[in-house]
């Protein structure tokens, strides 16, 4: 959630030109008003849940609002309308914050940049996207942060694996694609995943393939050892037994052939048994090693010096998201085309509150378990005084008991 918000309102008519050369497409902190500027999609009709305006439970400022989650078991599809951009020749960097302040246990907390024409009343899992980016979390399995990218109609997941934060606190995710053609991506301003848009995804077919028409010859051997054609297996070697009777064994002196049956030696195994004979192995002289396939053109590569231009005229951004436990609050939305600007505006309207917000967790976790250890010495005091008055009561049956006696 960012500070001074008053400075910082939803960009949705017009591209601004801001510090130093930084072009910022689209920004939403959330203030007041957020809900004429946000559009909640029908697309699952009854199953779609409520958002909640709130600095949620802990924050570094009560009156700093993101949106979040309301309901357990529902769809959140919302989207904004943006003014239309295309990353040509630019930088892109796509920033915003994620608290899971419910634990999440299962659930989506990604956000999406879509072309023009998108239907936001319909937004939805069906709806067109150019870029898909943030944390998803289900159980064990899946604890990941996704980048995908629609490339030629076809939606790319990357290849490397991302983990994402899953505590309570608020997160910085930050995506930055660059016209290079590579990528980096940063949580908490921390880098945590870069490389190259070629290598990391599945965009451009590789420009060297395997020969698929290739076939091992048939004399290629590939065995590094074989049996030892000088090597017999000794005379008698399979007339040795697996179990022996045990030598050492006697009878045990009270044993008594009439009433326990006639002793017989128990067995044991055979040390000089040496199992299955198998012939040594030596080296292969006919060995040529694995056979691979050799390296060819691809017929299907196609070169794209500017895989990295996926957004062509964005209009549209938005969330996409299902939720077991709903919880989960956005901020700070900041899609523009410099890294740095992206990170300033973070080190100075999010880390601060960052900060405050972990001291006030902190302090709310002491106070919970100061609580719990109050209660739970409340709960053993009254437990003792319970087993005092059974005592007592015990004691004074005792004595009526020994005063009936007296008087028989």
């Amino acid at each position: 959630m960012a500070m001074g918000k008053g400075a910082g309102l939803a960009i949705v008519a017009s591209l601004l030109l801001v510090s130093v050369s930084a072009e910022v497409f689209f920004q939403e902190d959330f203030e007041d008003g957020w809900e004429d500027r946000w559009v909640k999609s029908s697309f699952k009709g009854g199953d779609e849940g409520d958002w909640k305006h709130t600095a949620g439970k802990h924050y570094g400022d009560e009156n700093n609002k993101g949106i979040q989650t309301g309901t357990d078991y529902r769809w959140y599809d919302l989207s904004a309308a943006t003014p239309d951009f295309n990353n040509k020749d630019k930088t892109l960097v796509l920033q915003y914050t994620v608290k899971h302040e419910q634990n999440i246990d299962c659930g989506g907390a990604y956000i999406k940049l879509a072309p023009k024409g998108v239907d936001q009343k319909k937004w939805g899992g069906d709806s067109d996207y150019s870029i898909m980016f943030g944390p998803d979390i289900c159980g064990y399995s899946t604890k990941k942060v996704h980048v995908i990218f629609t490339y030629k109609g076809k939606n790319h997941l990357i290849k490397k694996e991302i983990k994402p934060e899953t505590d309570v606190k608020t997160h910085i995710y930050t995506l930055i694609v660059k016209p290079d053609n590579t990528y980096e991506v940063l949580i908490d301003l921390k880098s945590v995943q870069k490389g190259s848009l070629y290598d990391d995804w599945d965009m451009i077919p590789p420009k060297i393939i395997k020969d698929p028409k290739a076939k091992k010859p048939e004399d290629w051997d590939e065995n590094e050892e074989i049996d030892d054609p000088e090597d017999k297996k000794p005379d008698g070697y399979d007339d040795i037994p697996k179990q022996i009777v045990d030598p050492d064994a006697k009878k045990p002196e009270d044993w008594d052939d009439e009433s326990d049956g006639e002793w017989e030696a128990p067995m044991i195994d055979n040390p000089e048994f040496k199992g299955e004979w198998k012939p040594k192995k030596i080296k292969n002289p006919a060995y040529k090693g694995k056979w691979v396939a050799p390296d060819i053109d691809n017929p299907d590569f196609v070169d794209d010096p500017e895989v990295y231009n996926v957004v062509k005229s964005n209009g549209v951004i938005g969330f996409e998201l299902w939720q077991v436990k709903a919880g989960t609050v956005f901020d700070n939305i900041l899609v523009c085309d410099d890294a740095e600007y992206a990170k300033a505006q973070a080190e100075k309207n999010i880390v601060p509150l960052q900060k405050k917000e972990s001291e006030m967790k902190a302090e709310q976790d002491k106070q919970e378990e100061e609580k719990r250890k109050a209660e739970e010495e409340e709960r053993k005091a009254k437990e003792a005084a319970e087993e005092d008055d059974d005592d007592d009561e015990d004691d004074d049956d005792e004595d009526d008991d020994d005063g009936k006696k007296k008087e028989l």
